[in-house]
């Protein structure tokens, strides 16, 4: 019988996201592929306030994954984001979902980035994430970086939060201008998460 195993968000384009990249890393492979349920915070039958009230993603990470461990008992892994540009001084950082206020608008927080780097010419920017998994009481952690830069105005339909603006290194168009497979071949989160599958696939939870 599969392993429950909770994904601890309620962000819709991080589960799409996500769960494409572990079906193709976990369950294509044929490897541990029926070892594992993925279940979303939406399976455990509501939807919860987690607290983000940590200094740090990889805190935030693991009070979201404690959440779910601590109220239902299972397994789970979580994950925060930050986008660190050199010219803020990191920022926004652990505040990037809310950025600009505490309504978590991505059109806001893209416009106050933007506004604080007019006439900057230094763009070098980072997204970098980090995976909380607890697993028997254990706590692994994942990271993913892709290093880029903040261009000036959006371009792009796709993604979500600041996908618009984000110009990933060695590449000529935003993460919002890349399809779903696309983007999960070289972003920061589809990195932490392919680490998340390489330690899933060598684990045995019985």
């Amino acid at each position: 019988m599969p392993k429950k195993l909770v994904f601890a968000t309620q962000n819709k384009h991080k589960i799409i996201e996500v769960t494409d990249v572990i079906t193709k890393r976990l369950y294509e492979s044929g490897n541990n592929a029926t070892q594992w349920e993925i279940l979303s915070l939406s399976d455990l039958g509501g939807l919860y306030d987690i607290p983000e009230t940590a200094l740090s993603l990889e805190g935030n990470a693991l009070l979201k994954a404690m959440y779910v461990v601590d109220r239902f008992g299972f397994d789970c892994f979580a994950d925060d984001t930050g986008l660190e540009i050199d010219a803020l001084d990191g920022r926004p950082g652990i505040y990037s979902a809310r950025y600009a206020g505490e309504n978590k608008n991505f059109e806001d927080n893209i416009n106050k980035v933007l506004k604080e780097l007019r006439g900057i010419e230094n763009r070098k920017a980072r997204f970098r994430t980090v995976v909380a998994l607890v697993i028997k009481n254990h706590v692994h952690y994942f990271e993913g970086i892709m290093n880029g830069q903040i261009i000036h105005s959006k371009r792009g339909s796709g993604g979500f939060g600041y996908d618009s603006v984000f110009l990933p290194e060695c590449y000529d168009r935003t993460f919002a201008e890349m399809t779903l497979d696309e983007k999960n071949q070289v972003s920061h989160r589809a990195i932490a998460i392919n680490r998340l599958c390489d330690f899933l696939n060598d684990y045995r939870a019985g």
